[in-house]
């Protein structure tokens, strides 16, 4: 009786620790894109707000603004962090509660991963090799790679291609692509966007007079 007493115990603190931040912080983090591969969340934390304990599958975390954080884990132990606007993370699946240290608000986009299946297969028009002007890469590991763009006034690139993608937008960006079949679609949007783009070649432009920045998050499951 007690072992089964132990285990009900386990398996109900378990269930408690893997609730959707999502369900427990609505005003905080809200969802803005959603499909069968990934889920995108929008965190805006007050000064010195918190988030109870919750669960996230490996994700990508895109911060917009400076923060400084503390997490506090399931046993108790808290890890503190600092960083700058426009910094990129990665993290395993882990639960943890959240506690913005800071007396200003902090915004940020997180990208989860939904499903950790086989491997894609690599792409063979990389834009890292085709275009290490306007491509470099930030985090690269079984789950993603990050990858920074950045264009000036009326660049363009050349034809390559992307898995699965999770394109947010650091600056407004005025932009064009141009597709493998020839035909071209507007690619603009404003700073803190958020879009998905399925796995394809295309031929970027900046059409604005103004640098545009982007963080390509590429599914590699």
């Amino acid at each position: 009786m007690r072992g089964v007493f132990l285990m009900a115990a386990a398996l109900s603190a378990a269930a408690v620790f893997a609730q959707d931040v999502v369900q427990l912080a609505p005003d905080q983090a809200k969802v803005v894109l959603e499909n069968d591969r990934v889920r995108v969340l929008r965190f805006n934390l007050p000064g010195h707000s918190k988030l109870p304990m919750h669960s996230h599958p490996a994700y990508v975390l895109v911060g917009f603004t400076a923060a400084h954080a503390k997490y506090t884990a399931p046993d108790g132990k808290t890890t503190t962090q600092r960083t700058k606007a426009g910094s990129v993370s990665y993290s395993k699946g882990l639960t943890h509660a959240t506690e913005n240290l800071s007396g200003t608000a902090t915004e940020s986009v997180m990208v989860e991963l939904k499903k950790a299946g086989a491997a894609t297969a690599m792409t063979t028009l990389d834009p890292i090799k085709l275009d290490p002007k306007h491509y470099k890469v930030v985090i690269d590991n079984d789950d993603f790679r990050v990858l920074r763009v950045k264009y000036g006034p009326h660049e363009k690139s050349v034809m390559h291609e992307h898995p699965a993608t999770v394109a947010v937008y650091m600056t407004d960006t005025h932009g064009k692509m141009t597709l493998a079949d020839g035909t071209s679609r507007d690619s603009s949007g404003k700073a803190r966007d958020v879009f998905w783009a399925d796995a394809g070649k295309h031929l970027p432009e900046n059409t604005g007079d103004t640098p545009f920045e982007v963080t390509a998050i590429e599914l590699k499951r």
